[in-house]
């Protein structure tokens, strides 16, 4: 089963693929973490993709795509993933399309999260992520704070928290995410995947717990 997690930042689509993906046991592969690992491995790939990463700009669709592609043909990826970050574009899911059809599959299950602004905007200004990208955890300082303040409970590497955080810059990148969106969710919806989440209280610690179940049961009824 194919999956696109689609949300806005601060929905907590990152925290419930790395949920559901232990669930469903299917690998959450990030656009990130894609990255990381072609540049880790210095392949071609990598490589390009570092020629705009290390300069602060974007990597280019083609670039991301050919990137995407490779990571699909892996041997984990055969019976199907959990897309995070991918696609962000209406070309970029064109190209995915083209990509499953080539293997004979095709997108199951576009999940949008949907989280009240206000909501968002006090999980930003409160979140601490793990230095150690292998780990990735994220905190909530006020709802769901590590044991030591400051230290990953998972692997004891320092949190950190993003200069950058304060609630004009997120009303922002909350504008910019609906209107790049749109295209994209309306795709979805065109072709009958797209399906609406909403936690039963955003503020709640299991929030990704109640967001899952709700995803896992469309997949039992999408299978």
């Amino acid at each position: 089963m194919y999956i696109i997690m689609l949300g806005a930042p601060g929905s907590g689509k990152g925290t419930t693929a790395k949920v559901l993906a232990k669930e469903a046991n299917l690998p959450h592969i990030s656009t990130g973490d894609m990255f990381r690992e072609q540049i880790k491995k210095d392949t071609k790939l990598g490589k390009l993709a570092n020629t705009y990463i290390s300069k602060g700009q974007l990597v280019p669709d083609e670039v991301t795509i050919d990137i995407v592609k490779d990571r699909l043909s892996w041997e984990d990826s055969k019976n199907g993933v959990i897309l995070d970050g991918f696609p962000r574009t209406l070309e970029q899911a064109k190209a995915l399309d083209e990509i499953l059809m080539e293997q004979g599959k095709k997108v199951n299950v576009v999940p949008e999260l949907i989280v009240p602004d206000d909501v968002i905007i006090d999980r930003i200004l409160n979140r601490a992520t793990c230095s150690n990208k292998e780990c990735g955890a994220i905190y909530n300082t006020k709802f769901r704070p590590p044991k030591v303040e400051g230290i990953c409970d998972i692997c004891g590497s320092a949190l950190v928290i993003r200069t950058d955080d304060n609630e004009q810059t997120i009303k922002s990148r909350l504008e910019v995410y609906r209107k790049n969106a749109k295209d994209l969710i309306d795709y979805y919806q065109e072709k009958g995947v797209l399906f609406k989440i909403e936690p039963e209280d955003p503020t709640a610690d299991n929030a990704s717990e109640q967001v899952v179940e709700k995803i896992l049961e469309i997949m039992k009824k999408r299978k």
